[in-house]
């Protein structure tokens, strides 16, 4: 595959390999147990501009592309790290992507370079208690109030919050029931998080929760957050148009999370398999082992294609929505049969903490979830792609 791939991201994924190696399974794992964000790593990443790929030159940045972040975030979760992922989705996606492809000039000078250092992180708040995969329908509110707006609402899985110093909220300016037509009256904001959490006006709550626990879920409270008028995100009530162009993006990070997370698993699963001997020979030896990994593995392959293929066109600023949709189920679906087929292939020895197969059990299971549901996916490409009349 590799000779598909620019010198770009070829030098990506040399480079973020070479950081990536010097944090092993155990220490994901410590992370993990102990609730803690992988500072070390994310430091390291930041200090070789592995999360400024995607910012202009012009604002310090390596004037790249959404593929090169693709197969930066693969690289960082190949390496064990498969909750990482979060790190390329967050900032880079969230937050690069956006302002360099939406954001007004001043708000690519205030912004990117520290993005592109590492400097500033990023968050989305975009789910509700009530709006989850219909964001349709999401009630948080923003009204005028002189040059400023009022933000006033609720967001809940929030990821990042607490490391944020920029969110990007998505909001209703005009409420969805009198939106004609319903994609109308979406207004996006970059809210100055430590600002508001300073003076009262947003607030979080972590959630407990199964997995990937490097970073907290946060349950999010607006309380009339004041953000002035130049924080929009391209244009008052017509927001829907850069929210797609939010989501596109974080559905092919995603995917490429998931790549890398399979690729994780099949490697404990195969050196544990070369290893382990039962009957006077190694269990990879069974074809009722061997076989299922080798089914995944060609899974991995082709979803890396299509991951590629995504990001490639996003950044032609082609039509790029069914290849990402694509990707995201493939990526979810091949992440969540490697760490279960790793799980089989370790026997008892999985359960124990010893083996990071547990921890990669976990954090692979929420992806059919989000960022967006397996079942909606495969509703887009019968709909989108097939033809064939909507459900819902």
């Amino acid at each position: 595959m590799d000779f598909e791939l620019p010198e770009s991201a070829l030098a990506v994924r040399e480079g973020v390999a070479a950081v990536a190696a010097k944090y092993d399974h155990a220490y994901w794992s410590r992370c993990e147990e102990e609730h803690r964000f992988p500072q070390e790593v994310y430091d390291d990443l930041a200090a070789g501009g592995w999360f400024g790929l995607a910012v202009p030159e012009e604002y310090g940045g390596g004037g790249q592309g959404l593929l090169e972040l693709a197969v930066a975030n693969e690289t960082l979760c190949a390496s064990g790290g498969t909750a990482g992922s979060f790190f390329y989705i967050t900032t880079p996606g969230f937050g690069g992507m956006t302002v360099t492809r939406h954001g007004t000039e001043e708000q690519k000078k205030r912004i990117l370079p520290g993005l592109a250092t590492g400097e500033l992180q990023f968050c989305l708040a975009l789910t509700e208690p009530d709006a989850g995969s219909n964001a349709l329908e999401i009630t948080t509110s923003a009204r005028r109030d002189g040059d400023d707006f009022l933000i006033k609402g609720q967001k809940v899985w929030i990821s990042n919050v607490e490391n944020a110093d920029w969110m990007v909220a998505v909001t209703r300016t005009i409420p969805a029931a009198e939106a004609r037509p319903r994609t109308a009256g979406f207004t996006l904001f970059l809210v100055d998080v430590k600002q508001a959490l300073a003076d009262g006006t947003l607030t979080y709550q972590p959630i407990p929760k199964m997995g990937s626990n490097i970073l907290y879920s946060s349950q999010v409270f607006f309380d009339d957050v004041r953000v002035p008028a130049e924080n929009v995100i391209g244009e008052v009530d017509l927001g829907f148009a850069v929210l797609w162009d939010v989501l596109n993006p974080e559905r092919i990070l995603a995917a490429a999370g998931g790549m890398g997370a399979a690729d994780a698993a099949l490697d404990v699963a195969c050196n544990y398999a070369r290893e382990r001997v039962v009957f006077g020979r190694p269990i990879g030896a069974n074809q009722a082992l061997q076989f299922p990994l080798a089914q995944i593995k060609a899974k991995v392959e082709l979803g890396r294609l299509m991951t590629y293929k995504a990001a490639w066109l996003f950044d032609r600023q082609e039509p790029c929505g069914a290849e990402a949709n694509i990707a995201k189920l493939t990526g979810a679906q091949v992440a969540w049969e490697a760490a279960n087929q790793a799980f089989q292939t370790l026997g008892g020895m999985a359960y124990s903490k010893e083996y990071p197969v547990e921890r990669m059990f976990r954090d692979a299971r929420i992806g059919k979830n989000i960022p967006v549901a397996e079942e909606l996916v495969l509703a887009h490409i019968g709909t989108q792609m097939l033809g064939l009349p909507k459900s819902y």
